[in-house]
C-alpha cells in the first residue's frame, strides 16, 4: 500500500504525518533527517504492542542507545507522578534536549509521553506512532499533551508538537473489536461537526469500519479524519476559539469518565459515543437541533450496538454526579459548562455560545434517564 504524507503547518512547527501499511519503515531515514543530533532514544511502549512490531522499531534504531519503557495503557498511567519518574529515569541516564522520545501506542501513552517530552528541559524532541484507530484519527495528531487530576480529565498538559507522526495501518491487524469502536466514535465526530459527505460515507461502511477488516477503508477513515483535524489545529493551535469545535461530545464524556473514577468499564471512547448523543439529545431538548437528525444518527448506534446507555456503565448517583464533574473541563472560563451542541449533522454551534449551569445539566440529565 502507498504511504501518503501530510504536513501539519502550525504558528511554532511544521511537521509530517505518514499514514499506510508498512509506514513505520520510514522511522530510522526521518529520524535522521528530523533530529540529526539524536543520539539517545526513549522508546515508550504500550505493553499491548505485538513484538514483532517493538523488534521492528528496535532494529531500525539500533545505531542509536535505545532505553525502553512498556506500560499498561490505563488512565492512571497519566499521573504528575508517573510522568515525574519518567523524567528523573531520562535524568539519571542523561538525556539532552536533543534527544528523543517516541511513543509507540494509543491515545493515553501518546498523552503521557508527549506531556514528559514537553516539560523536560523545556523541551524534548518527541516522535509519535499512534497504534489504536482513535490515537490514529485523533489524539496523535494537534499536539495536546496531558495527565489526568483528581478533578478531572487531562486538567494538567501542554501544548506540544511532534516531530513527526508515523501511522502505521499494520498495527490495525491486531486490535480487538472494542477499540474499533471507540475509533469509531472519533471518526463519527468529525462528519457531525464538519462533513457532511464523511457521514454519509460512514452510514454506508459502518459496518465494514467497525469490522477493521478493510485497509482501503481504514486509510480513507484515517486520511480524511486527520484532514479535518488538521483544518481546525491550524486555524486555532492552542484551543481558544475555532478547535472548541473537536470538544463535541467530549465535554460529557470526559464528566462520564470521572464519575467512572477511570475504570475500564467504560473507556473514552466509548464515553464520546454516549457523550455526543447525549449532546445531540440536549441540541434536540433546546430546539437547535431536529428530532430527525437525531434519528439519523440514532439509527447508525442501534445498527452497530454503538454504546447509547449510561445506565449500563454507570449506577444512578454516578449519572447525577456528572454535571459536577464537567464544570472542572479545561474548556470552561466561569461557573458554567461550556458546550458545543449540533446544528446538522456538519455545522455545530459556535464555541462558548452554549453555556449552562450545573443544574440545568443535572435536569436535562434526569429528564432522559
Amino acid at each position: 500500500m502507498q504511504v501518503d504524507k501530510i504536513i501539519v503547518k502550525t504558528q511554532e512547527s511544521n511537521y509530517p504525518i505518514f499514514i499506510g501499511s508498512g509506514a513505520i519503515g520510514l522511522l530510522k531515514k526521518q529520524v535522521e533527517k528530523l533530529c540529526p543530533q539524536t543520539k539517545k532514544v526513549a522508546i515508550i511502549y504500550d505493553k499491548n504492542v505485538p513484538n514483532i512490531f517493538k523488534k521492528k522499531i528496535n532494529k531500525l534504531l539500533s545505531k542509536y542507545k535505545i532505553f525502553i519503557k512498556d506500560y499498561y495503557s490505563k488512565e492512571d498511567l497519566k499521573s504528575f507522578t508517573n510522568v515525574n519518574i519518567l523524567i528523573e529515569y531520562l535524568i539519571k541516564n542523561k538525556f539532552n534536549r536533543s534527544d528523543l522520545v517516541i511513543a509507540v501506542g494509543g491515545g493515553i501513552i501518546g498523552d503521557f509521553s508527549g506531556f514528559a517530552a514537553s516539560i523536560f528541559k523545556r523541551g524534548l524532541n518527541f516522535i509519535n506512532v499512534p497504534t489504536t484507530l482513535l490515537a490514529q484519527v485523533d489524539s496523535s495528531i494537534g499536539g495536546k499533551n496531558g495527565v489526568n487530576s483528581k478533578a478531572g480529565k487531562n486538567l494538567i498538559g501542554s501544548f506540544y508538537q511532534p516531530k513527526l507522526v508515523i501511522t502505521d495501518l499494520s498495527f490495525l491487524k491486531s486490535l480487538p473489536k472494542r477499540e474499533f469502536i471507540c475509533g469509531f466514535g472519533e471518526v463519527l465526530k468529525y462528519s457531525l461537526i464538519r462533513d457532511k459527505k464523511f457521514f454519509d460515507y460512514i452510514k454506508r461502511n459502518s459496518r465494514e469500519i467497525i469490522n477493521g477488516n478493510d485497509f482501503n477503508i481504514l486509510k480513507y477513515l484515517v486520511l480524511r479524519s486527520a484532514k479535518n483535524k488538521i483544518h481546525f489545529v491550524i486555524g486555532d493551535e492552542k484551543e481558544s476559539n475555532k478547535r472548541m469545535a473537536l470538544n463535541f461530545g467530549h465535554t460529557f464524556a470526559h464528566g462520564i469518565e470521572s464519575s467512572n473514577n477511570f475504570t475500564r468499564k467504560i473507556n473514552h471512547g466509548e464515553a464520546v459515543l454516549i457523550g455526543m448523543l447525549l449532546a445531540i439529545k440536549l441540541s434536540v431538548d433546546k430546539n437547535i437541533c431536529s428530532f430527525k437528525t437525531l434519528k439519523e444518527v440514532e439509527k447508525i448506534y442501534a445498527s452497530n450496538k454503538l454504546p447509547s446507555d449510561l445506565n449500563k456503565y454507570l449506577n444512578r448517583k454516578q449519572i447525577l454526579n456528572i454535571p459536577n464533574l464537567m464544570i472542572n473541563d479545561k474548556k470552561n472560563d466561569d461557573n458554567k459548562i461550556n458546550l458545543i451542541l449540533l446544528k446538522r449533522i456538519g455545522k455545530t454551534t459556535i464555541p462558548g455560545k452554549i453555556k449552562m449551569s450545573v443544574s440545568q445539566v443535572d435536569k436535562f440529565l434526569k429528564k432522559i434517564n
